[in-house]
């Protein structure tokens, strides 16, 4: 049996449905490249940045302070657009850029852990931004990541030590991004608007990658140069009502216990009055980069509509009765359903993996002896705390990992979902991407 078309592409058989997720997954990071949707969306002609729709005088050379996984391709594509004609700038990645920018300072900074870059990357972008007036103008590069990667506490007193466990806390206790990012933005001299404010009354722009939901841009990197419209009691009754503030470290953990939080620049803030922002990638993006590749290879594709940053057990068991009714509308075609968001799955062991593993592997179980495949994988490349950005799964997986001696629940309760697809072959691994806009989940239902 020919299992490939003439173009080498799987054949639409249970057997090659991993080979398919993987083959559109790709197709869809190719659509969504950060240096083509620069190029494409944001020209210079003269003075003026025209950014979609929006145009931007500039009198003189602007200054750029670009943060977050997609940091490194986004400055560099502004720098060719703007043909090197930046006065000076700051990149904070997760990775060494591939090309040193000659205005640039470039920082290393950590994830999903601030490190000293983090911490030396802000200062920097701090220095820059001083004493600017209205006749200048900064662009700031923002992408999801940030908040991690770009950080500076408003305590003086809270040391790098601090802010990692800070996060680790956040990271794992299971709220959706959203409502971590209010905590952070509340805590941070760089977060939650403080970073325009700082650069007020210069002319800014900001050109962001979202990588939270679309009706709360405000999120993205915890909003460093927008608005927030979150308080300082939502922030408080987070925190009380999750039961963090023992877990978080003494320096953090007293601010909220003496209720000394610090409000944030609201909306209406006059400092933002000359402020403008574009959304330059979103999820939704990659989800229609996703349906356009399946329905190409010849699938039935939709983007599903339900609630996706839900609990992943949930999710999954919801999402396999509306497989089942996609699968009935269409009898004999290959049918898949694209979800994005992030699913919330709490760190319950100290193993190795992250949301999109536990969410492709508790799947797995679902779908043990079908012909249905599933693939979960964040944009980023980065899953967790693993050097994977996901992985896939089919109606084998659990008979090949009993064969293997892995116990599927085993390895959801100790959070090591990584070691188990690593075993199988099935992670993953593309490294950093550079790019950020949520996860993308595809299922697949063969006729």
């Amino acid at each position: 049996m020919n299992t490939t078309d003439f173009l080498g592409a799987p054949v639409l058989v249970p057997e090659h449905g991993k080979a398919l997720a993987r083959r559109i997954l790709d197709q869809t990071m190719a659509t969504i490249e950060v240096r083509h949707a620069m190029l494409e969306r944001v020209r210079f002609n003269d003075s003026t940045l025209v950014v979609g729709d929006a145009q931007l005088d500039i009198p003189k050379p602007p200054r750029v302070i670009a943060f977050g996984k997609a940091a490194n391709r986004m400055a560099a594509a502004l720098d060719e657009i703007l043909g090197g004609r930046i006065d000076s700038g700051v990149v904070v990645s997760p990775a060494e850029p591939a090309q040193k920018l000659t205005r640039f300072r470039c920082f290393q900074g950590g994830h999903p852990y601030p490190n000293s870059g983090s911490l030396t990357g802000a200062e920097a972008a701090l220095e820059i931004l001083a004493g600017l007036s209205d006749q200048d103008t900064v662009i700031y590069l923002i992408s999801g990541g940030g908040s991690a990667l770009f950080e500076k506490p408003l305590d003086p007193e809270i040391t790098l030590a601090d802010l990692i466990e800070l996060n680790r806390v956040l990271v794992g206790c299971g709220l959706p991004i959203e409502q971590i990012n209010i905590i952070r933005k509340h805590l941070s001299a760089v977060k939650g608007g403080r970073l325009a404010r700082r650069a007020y009354p210069a002319r800014q722009f900001t050109i962001y990658i979202s990588d939270v939901p679309d009706d709360v841009p405000s999120m993205v990197a915890s909003g460093p140069t927008m608005p927030d419209e979150s308080t300082t009691a939502q922030c408080c009754d987070l925190v009380e009502r999750h039961g963090l503030t023992p877990k978080l470290p003494v320096s953090v953990g007293r601010h909220f216990e003496s209720r000394t939080i610090e409000e944030t620049p609201k909306p209406g803030d006059p400092q933002f009055a000359d402020s403008r922002y574009y959304c330059l990638l979103s999820n939704r993006d990659a989800l229609a980069a996703a349906k356009t590749s399946a329905a190409n290879l010849g699938i039935v594709a939709e983007i599903d509509t339900g609630s996706w940053d839900a609990y992943y057990r949930q999710l999954v068991d919801e999402t396999l009765i509306r497989l089942a009714a996609a699968r009935a509308r269409y009898p004999g075609k290959t049918v898949c359903l694209i979800q994005g968001g992030e699913v919330i799955s709490p760190v319950t062991g100290g193993g190795i993996g992250g949301r999109n593993q536990a969410f492709a592997l508790y799947a797995a179980g679902r779908i043990a002896g079908s012909a249905r495949t599933v693939l979960s994988a964040g944009t980023d490349g980065r899953d967790g705390n693993s050097p994977a950005g996901g992985a896939v799964a089919d109606g084998t997986t659990i008979a090949r990992g009993l064969e293997l001696g892995l116990d599927a629940e085993k390895y959801l309760e100790g959070s090591d979902s990584y070691h188990f697809f690593h075993a199988l072959g099935d992670t993953i691994e593309t490294g950093y991407t550079d790019n950020n806009v949520r996860d993308v989940r595809l299922w697949f239902d063969f006729a």
